[in-house]
């Protein structure tokens, strides 16, 4: 659970809250919600989301459920630096997609005394840790690993499983190309999909 840091009401300071999980397990809604809190207590709110990101909206973050708030797309994280000015909460989604830059700018904002809520996949398709999420995770004061439910086994899912043959790191997605799998299931895929390539490497050139 995550409890707000209430400590010391007199010294203005910032900190970062990542909060990360697989596919379908609730990341965005969870970010959208710690937001909407934040502007209903009147403070002033800045949502940024990578440009590369237009599944549902140019100007919106918005869950798998449908609930969405407005936010800024950005070609990159240093336009993050230059445009939250002035702002009690910034909020990040999909964090995974930009630079590795965004670590200095999430820490630089908690240092102005920004409160930084990150959300994004902290692995990608292969099971492997997802660009800047690990150093994010690192440097925040506070983690929250949201999970989704497998869909092969009903158990706790924690991996995102490409469905569509595409090798490529970052291909944007919903239920058509991606299914949220437990260990155990994601283990089982990935080794029929390495059965796989061996066969199709042993095969005669035609």
């Amino acid at each position: 659970m995550f409890l707000e840091n209430t400590v010391n009401h007199t010294e203005k300071f910032g900190w970062i809250e990542v909060i990360c999980g697989s596919m379908f397990s609730g990341k965005t809604e969870e970010l959208i919600r710690r937001l909407k809190r934040a502007q209903f207590a009147k403070q002033s709110v800045e949502i940024f989301k990578p440009a590369v990101d237009t599944r549902y909206s140019d100007e919106l973050v918005v869950s798998h459920d449908e609930n969405e708030i407005r936010c800024t797309p950005v070609p990159s994280s240093a336009n993050i630096r230059i445009l939250a000015t002035n702002i009690d909460v910034v909020g990040i989604d999909e964090a995974q997609f930009f630079d590795d830059e965004i670590v200095n700018v999430c820490n630089d904002l908690a240092n102005r005394g920004v409160r930084v809520i990150v959300a994004g996949l902290d692995m990608d398709f292969k099971g492997n840790p997802f660009g800047p999420m690990p150093a994010l995770m690192a440097t925040a004061e506070y983690v929250t690993k949201v999970h989704a439910v497998c869909t092969k086994t009903g158990n706790l899912a924690n991996y995102s499983h490409r469905t569509i043959p595409d090798d490529r790191l970052v291909v944007l997605g919903e239920v058509h190309e991606y299914e949220p799998l437990s260990r155990a299931a994601f283990f089982k895929e990935r080794q029929k999909e390495k059965e796989a390539e061996k066969r199709i490497s042993k095969e005669p050139n035609e």
